[in-house]
């Protein structure tokens, strides 16, 4: 899913070629994207470009006379930028949305339709799709430990609630983890006042310098390589490569449709956490720490 760095990147690319224009047309490919009917969606058409911003990690396009469009890409969405009158891909196309100047295309990778687009009246409206939380690179210290004890929960789950903090998912949460050398299940009622001063610079240093890397990469073209997993990471989606700390593998733990990437020599003083579906295979044979699993590979266990 695409995360605070990489709507920033969006709205950057976005930045430089919507803002004073007029949205010509919405040509809507799936029936699934729209979520909303009043405003009618016909009523944003004509209508200039006058802003665009960030609700956690929905985009929003600011129109004349306060009307909005609210975008969440979700997990496989993804914008592209092309010709003015662009046909809408067949397979996974969304929508597109014309300009003067080119035409925006929404697409949505797979056969799950999660993505939605929902048309906004009025300012308090817009107010209902946020979820509140704080934006770490603009917010204080002081805010941040208040939301990230307000409830004893484990420090990803803390990290990625939207109501807790604005735009971190799955995939960044796992590098400020690792950056701040905690463990993923360390509940947030037990760090002492320096770890939530480490955790809070690891967020803010991580989240920055992934939109600075973005920003470089992307240049003043449109961002087309938006993904989950990226090569530079230190953790997250590099599940028995070396950690860049220690060399140590990186391990995983997986649940559901999500996974969660840590190194345990850096994170969890050499204790593995247990996968659940991995541990209750394995049971009594399951590593307890990191060197029992180097020792058992010295002993040809897979």
């Amino acid at each position: 899913m695409p995360e605070l760095p990489d709507i920033q990147i969006y709205l950057d690319a976005l930045e430089r070629r919507i803002p004073g224009g007029t949205l010509d047309g919405i040509r809507i490919g799936s029936p699934f994207l729209l979520r909303s009917v009043s405003p009618p969606i016909d009523e944003f058409e004509g209508r200039v470009i006058t802003g665009l911003g960030r609700l956690g990690k929905r985009i929003v396009f600011e129109l004349e006379d306060e009307h909005y469009l609210v975008l969440h890409l979700m997990v496989a969405g993804r914008l592209a930028w092309k010709p003015r009158g662009a046909a809408v891909p067949g397979r996974n196309g969304l929508a597109a949305f014309d300009f003067a100047n080119g035409t925006l295309i929404l697409t949505e990778a797979g056969s799950k339709r999660r993505a939605s687009l929902h048309t906004v009246r009025g300012k308090d409206e817009l107010r209902e799709h946020d979820r509140g939380g704080m934006d770490i690179l603009t917010g204080g210290r002081d805010e941040f430990a208040a939301r990230l004890c307000a409830r004893n929960h484990t420090l990803k789950r803390a990290l990625c609630d939207p109501a807790n903090f604005s735009g971190i998912g799955n995939a960044y949460s796992d590098e400020i983890l690792h950056a701040a050398a905690l463990s993923p299940f360390r509940r947030t009622g037990s760090l002492d006042p320096e770890e939530v001063r480490r955790l809070f610079t690891a967020a803010r240093e991580t989240l920055q310098s992934w939109i600075d890397r973005l920003r470089q990469q992307t240049g003043t073209g449109f961002p087309t390589r938006v993904r989950a997993f990226r090569p530079e990471m230190a953790v997250h989606g590099k599940y028995r490569e070396p950690c860049p700390v220690c060399a140590s593998p990186v391990q995983r733990i997986v649940y559901a449709d999500n996974e969660t990437n840590y190194c345990a020599r850096c994170q969890t003083g050499g204790k593995l956490l247990k996968d659940r579906a991995l541990s209750r295979l394995l049971k009594s044979d399951w590593p307890r720490s990191i060197d029992e699993m180097d020792a058992l590979k010295g002993q040809g266990a897979p």
